[in-house]
């Protein structure tokens, strides 16, 4: 049926039939077109990103890191953190810490164990008998205490003099390992048991660590009996000068003399 019957058709029904205008027209009439040519073109300029409105969202600049200077040690700020130094119990039952004596630029560093009940009182390491014998050895290699530092392991007294516990070496360690970066010795000499193993990290017998030449930080270390030991076993003596002797000739190779 072409579309001239159908139409006929539809009329003799009574239906009334919607016939679709020409595009042409149709868009010709139609007012978007209109309004669509009547549009002239228009250049965009690019716009910078805006701001955010929440003023705690902003924009990320990388700062300008400035190097943080660290004071260089120095004495009187070690000596004074040991003077009001907590950090064990036996801050608790000492009368004064016992920082070290002697000359502040040695070529020689003894280390003992720790300070006795006159060191505690005292405020000075090797005071008594066995501070009299370890002068008299000193004497005995043409060295006197102004010619030497002296320093403990502990800078505060054990109880009842007994040997120090770990966590007590351990707070204790690096206010002596500043010492002796600040001192700079030429020779280290360990005096006694408890000093030479913690020095030395070893738990052997003070019999197997003396007469050999150990090295601590690049410095050469002699350990030596205490002479609290000495006074006790006078046998020993012997064994200690020789010790001294070898600490000495350590020495005397480094200065080339």
């Amino acid at each position: 049926m072409n579309n001239t019957s159908r139409l006929q058709y539809l009329e003799a029904m009574g239906i009334e039939s919607w016939q679709l205008r020409q595009q042409s027209t149709f868009l010709a009439e139609s007012p978007l077109v209109e309004a669509i040519t009547a549009i002239e073109p228009v250049s965009i300029a690019p716009q910078k990103p805006a701001l955010p409105e929440n003023p705690a969202v902003a924009l990320i600049v990388p700062a300008v890191i400035q190097p943080v200077m660290i004071p260089a040690d120095n004495w009187e700020s070690l000596q004074s953190e040991v003077t009001n130094c907590r950090k064990c119990a036996l801050c608790e039952t000492r009368s004064q810490t016992v920082f070290g004596t002697g000359n502040k630029n040695p070529d020689w560093l003894f280390i003992g164990e720790a300070p006795g009940e006159q060191e505690d009182l005292q405020g000075q390491p090797f005071v008594g008998a066995a501070g009299s014998l370890l002068t008299e050895m000193l004497r005995a290699i043409n060295l006197s205490r102004d010619d030497i530092f002296i320093a403990n392991i502990l800078k505060c007294r054990p109880p009842h003099n007994r040997d120090p516990h770990a966590d007590e070496m351990a707070a204790c360690r690096p206010f002596l390992e500043r010492q002796i970066a600040l001192l700079k010795p030429k020779v280290i000499v360990a005096v006694g048991r408890i000093a030479a193993q913690q020095l030395l990290n070893t738990d052997m017998a003070i019999g197997k660590l003396r007469g050999k030449v150990y090295r601590m930080n690049g410095i050469p270390l002699v350990v030596i009996y205490h002479p609290a030991y000495l006074l006790r076993s006078l046998s020993q003596k012997s064994k200690a000068w020789q010790d001294l002797q070898l600490a000495l000739k350590t020495y005397q190779d480094m200065k080339g003399v």
